[in-house]
């Protein structure tokens, strides 16, 4: 990966300040510019006419972004420092464009721009934050930063459900996190100023060539792009689910900051977890849990059986990212790179597929369930595939995460 943090920002700073940093720009960049999109798909079915069909295209646009945003990291090299502000500036303004128009086109594009801006900080942050927290040798500090993903999601519900209850349209409740998004911008600005100026972009030799692919390194993808798929329609479309079951936002709104309490929580649970835990039967177990999760609407209609699912696919998606990230070190070793970008490339292609096939089912009047049973059947399968190899592979070596 082309990306450089050696003229970022500087690992001078304590690591706790490091860690407050990472959580607040990965709160704007994935509770906001990734996910706020989806408290929001009720309000904005209710006060602006939008249909599933067309929530789910608008969701789809902002994970093409993402996939560009990711792809764009691994060729444009660029300034840790800059690459993250002007991706916090973009959020802020997509976010606020967002209430500002009502031109679905328009809309498509701004989804769009926030999702490439959301994956920049996503990969300049993360590479940042585990380049200066890794040596430090305190894991907690890891989980830390990746907690910021689950808070920002847990923050963003409760300010769209108080602001639902305070009967705002989805125009102002877009407008008010593009503004929350630009104060926080602003609050760590200043600490994102590239601090070592010697640098003048990635020295590093490019990467040598893979070797060629093992079953190994294809199970991993395939498995990663199912996980991409399995936790993108409930993620994307809980609160949807939510308000069709009751109208009552004061008990439907729950649903998403659940969502995020439980992302927030399980990263840093993971960080302990991984000591004693293969990092394949951690990922296995996982995906199982959410393909339970991922069905729950189904087979248990209601509020309860939401929330339950809101636990169940919130508590481990943040884990078969990282475990899965840890994998992909172990199976490839001096190649995984090359592995991770494949994975995270096919993880996006699911999460693409994962809205449009709520489309299609949705417009055969299969509504929800048919595209959870289907995302809950390959879940299971895919943790079926890695648990096959689980029990032959050896404990990882113990590594900072």
């Amino acid at each position: 990966m082309a990306v450089s943090t050696k003229d970022g920002p500087s690992g001078v700073r304590a690591p706790e300040a490091v860690a407050a940093i990472g959580l607040a720009a990965l709160a704007v960049a994935m509770g906001i510019g990734r996910f706020a999109f989806t408290p929001l798909l009720p309000m904005m079915q209710q006060d602006a006419g939008l249909s599933l069909s067309a929530g789910a295209w608008l969701a789809s646009a902002n994970y093409a972004g993402y996939l560009l945003g990711a792809l764009l990291t691994m060729v444009w090299r660029i300034r840790a420092a800059i690459a993250i502000r002007a991706g916090l500036a973009a959020i802020a303004a997509a976010t606020v464009g967002m209430g500002v128009t009502t031109h679905f086109a328009t809309w498509v594009a701004l989804r769009a721009a926030a999702g490439i801006a959301s994956a920049w900080i996503l990969v300049y942050v993360s590479a940042w934050c585990l380049e200066t927290l890794t040596p430090s040798h305190r894991p907690v500090l890891i989980g830390t930063v990746f907690a910021g993903v689950g808070v920002g999601i847990a923050a963003t519900g409760v300010l769209c459900l108080g602001l639902t209850l305070a009967r705002a349209t989805s125009a102002q409740t877009w407008i008010a996190l593009g503004l929350i998004s630009l104060i926080a911008s602003i609050a760590i600005w200043p600490a994102l100023a590239p601090r070592d100026r010697s640098g003048r972009g990635d020295r590093r030799a490019p990467p040598a060539r893979s070797r060629p692919w093992s079953t190994e390194a294809l199970r991993l993808v395939i498995c990663y792009g199912v996980f991409g798929f399995g936790y993108i329609i409930p993620a994307t479309f809980i609160p949807a689910m939510a308000r069709e079951i009751i109208h009552e936002g004061s008990l439907f709104g729950w649903a998403w900051p659940v969502f995020g309490a439980a992302a927030a929580a399980s990263t840093l649970a993971v960080a302990l977890l991984l000591r004693w835990i293969r990092n394949r039967l951690l990922w296995a177990s996982s995906q199982l849990a959410m393909a339970v999760g991922v069905s729950l609407p189904v087979v248990s209609p209601g509020i309860a059986g939401l929330l339950l699912a809101a636990v169940f696919v919130g508590g481990t998606f943040m884990v078969v990212t990282m475990t899965g990230m840890r994998e992909a070190r172990e199976v490839a070793g001096a190649h995984a790179p090359s592995l991770m970008a494949a994975m995270t490339s096919a993880f996006a292609v699911g999460q693409i597929a994962g809205p449009i096939a709520v489309s299609i089912l949705a417009a055969g009047r299969g509504g929800y369930s048919q595209a959870l049973l289907l995302a809950s059947v390959l879940l299971a399968a895919s943790a079926l595939l890695l648990s096959r190899s689980a029990a032959v592979r050896s404990p990882p070596r113990q590594a900072a995460p």
